[in-house]
């Protein structure tokens, strides 16, 4: 009879109570949840590392800009449209003429620090470039600019930009990962396709290719030459900024086409090669 007694004590202490189940319907209700506090995407090493990247790009251009001339310094700004363009290449002509050396390396800062942090407006920088400079000086510059920018920026993406690009293009990233896994052999071409045409933005390139593991001299390769013939286009148009209405005209169809051709036939031994494979 004890034993009776015990194993009937046992089970009904393991039985919920009126109070257990209470409370457990307190802890379900919506009103006693508490939300979850999302993780911070960059631990305090990565968060400090780009904040000091930033840090000394920006000590650099404001040192730069100390030394300009007070007439020059405060009618500095960045354009957005090419009407502000016009009037920056009107108060910057004098000096650019007078204090060469000077005004290329306040050029070459701000177009890296404006590629490395993603700010936009580089291409009104490549106007420039060709309104004051020319045809041959401007495409070097905008093209070592480009390429010095964009190869900063894969760096800075190598530590910090995976929670970026996760966020900001998921779907996009999957994607340009498994198109990077199919041609590894002929990963150049395919990189020169990329940056030859708009197939995809610059931004997004120089931000994913550390994330997908694409080896940085390929990267640097792909970016020096696959930036040409559309720094080209842009820096040409740079002399006859008189003419030129919007960016959006610098783009036209022949123009796409035409880069969309120059792609077509860098590819073109990657798509063969595949095609052979599968014969």
């Amino acid at each position: 009879m004890a034993a009776a007694r015990n194993l009937m004590g046992d089970a009904g202490s393991n039985r919920p109570t009126m109070k257990d189940e209470e409370k457990a319907k307190e802890d379900d209700s919506p009103s006693s949840k508490k939300p979850k506090l999302e993780r911070f995407p960059f631990t305090r090493w990565e968060f400090a590392a780009a904040l000091g990247v930033f840090f000394v790009f920006s000590t650099g251009l404001f040192c730069i800009y100390l030394t300009m001339p007070t007439s020059v310094y405060v009618n500095l700004k960045l354009p957005r449209t090419v009407s502000d363009l016009r009037l920056l290449k009107e108060h910057l002509a004098t000096y650019a003429k007078d204090y060469p050396a000077q005004f290329i390396l306040g050029y070459c800062s701000t177009y890296i620090f404006m590629q490395t942090f993603m700010i936009p407006g580089t291409i009104f920088m490549s106007l420039l470039a060709g309104a004051l400079f020319g045809v041959v000086r401007g495409l070097f510059l905008v093209v070592f600019n480009a390429t010095a920018g964009a190869s900063s920026c894969f760096f800075l993406s190598k530590l910090i930009g995976r929670p970026i690009v996760n966020s900001l293009w998921p779907e996009k990233l999957r994607v340009f990962q498994a198109e990077i896994a199919k041609r590894r052999e002929k990963l150049l071409n395919y990189m020169l396709f990329l940056r030859v045409t708009p197939t995809l933005p610059n931004l997004f390139i120089n931000l994913a290719s550390p994330i997908v593991d694409i080896p940085f001299h390929v990267f640097f390769l792909a970016t020096f030459l696959g930036l040409i013939p559309a720094s080209y286009i842009t820096v040409r148009a740079g002399l006859a900024l008189g003419d030129l209405k919007s960016v959006k005209d610098l783009y036209d169809f022949k123009t796409l086409s035409m880069l969309f051709l120059i792609g077509s036939i860098i590819i073109f031994p990657t798509l063969l090669k595949r095609k052979r494979i599968y014969e």
